[in-house]
């Protein structure tokens, strides 16, 4: 699948290969370069792309969202509802 790229102008301001790139490089330039974020979330971009990788729970939730900080307030929400729970383990007692 092909990576998110955040552009700003003509050059590449970050990648972005899974949900957790995504934050991380939200998080990077929105100190960086807020423009470029804001710009990838009011037109969309994100979104699509999350849709394409299949992460449509998350996709749908960052809908409209323009803000960078509710963005990640959100991206942080999708993933503690979608933590993999631990495996049970068995336990044994002897006695």
């Amino acid at each position: 699948m092909e990576p998110f790229y955040f552009k700003s102008y003509n050059r590449v301001a970050g990648v972005a290969h899974n949900v957790d790139e995504l934050r991380e490089e939200m998080k990077r330039l929105f100190k960086d370069d807020p423009a470029c974020v804001e710009y990838h979330l009011k037109e969309g971009h994100i979104v699509a792309w999350l849709e394409y990788i299949g992460e449509k729970g998350l996709a749908e939730m960052l809908k409209g969202v323009t803000d960078v900080k509710e963005a990640l307030v959100r991206i942080d929400e999708y993933k503690t509802m979608n933590r993999p729970q631990g495996k049970k383990r068995k336990v044994f007692r002897y006695y």
